[in-house]
């Protein structure tokens, strides 16, 4: 029986979880327990069916492995994306725990900004660090591939217009600092005056980045 009513219409779909195939658990929960990443939970049954769960810091979804949790053969998940607000940081970071991580990248041609990897790829952060255009990439000991991407400014409609949230303390720190800058230039326009409303200003610019609107100057 299909429902039409607006309630089901609106219905939240929650991405929780993503299974990649791996050929050894063990091996696979001891990688990315040491990149940092929660173990949420480690259940084996008599049939020989067992999952395991992580999820990576500051992140609302999470990875799933296993035995007969999936019919693909180990090591063709790919492009799994991992979203950070400071590659350079991210990269540097994963390296010291044990990651194989590529050096940073972006397209040589149009669309990263629009989270896409076309052909042909230049050294280095993206033109001005352009959000959505800054890249890495790291493989789990089965070859399953992540693909970091550099994220500082949402496009418009990408966040839910009714919330401004940050997953982690990174993030949060990253967007006051970028509000502390923008706001240092605010009060050179104004003659350098001290601005005593700027609790009010930050929180102003900090939403409207968060939704992708125009920033106030």
């Amino acid at each position: 029986m299909t429902s039409t009513t607006p309630a089901a219409q609106k219905a939240d779909l929650k991405l929780e979880a993503v299974v990649i195939p791996v050929s050894d658990v063990d091996r696979s929960k001891k990688f990315y327990q040491d990149l940092g990443w929660r173990l949420d939970a480690d259940f084996a049954f008599d049939n020989g069916f067992r999952v395991v769960q992580v999820t990576p810091p500051g992140s609302p979804a999470s990875i799933q492995f296993g035995t007969q949790i999936t019919n693909q053969p180990p090591g063709t998940a790919e492009g799994i994306y991992l979203v950070v607000s400071d590659i350079a940081a991210a990269h540097d970071q994963l390296t010291v725990l044990g990651a194989d991580v590529s050096d940073v990248f972006h397209p040589e041609a149009p669309g990263a900004q629009f989270g896409q990897v076309p052909g042909g790829q230049a050294g280095g952060l993206a033109t001005d660090q352009a959000s959505y255009g800054s890249f890495a990439t790291f493989h789990d000991p089965d070859g399953n591939e992540y693909l970091i991407q550099e994220v500082t400014t949402r496009l418009p409609g990408r966040v839910d217009s009714g919330t401004t949230a940050y997953a982690s303390l990174n993030d949060l720190v990253g967007a006051l600092k970028r509000a502390a800058a923008a706001h240092g230039e605010h009060e050179a326009r104004n003659g350098g005056t001290f601005d005593e409303n700027w609790p009010e200003w930050y929180a102003a610019y900090m939403a409207a980045e968060h939704h992708g609107d125009e920033l106030p100057r």
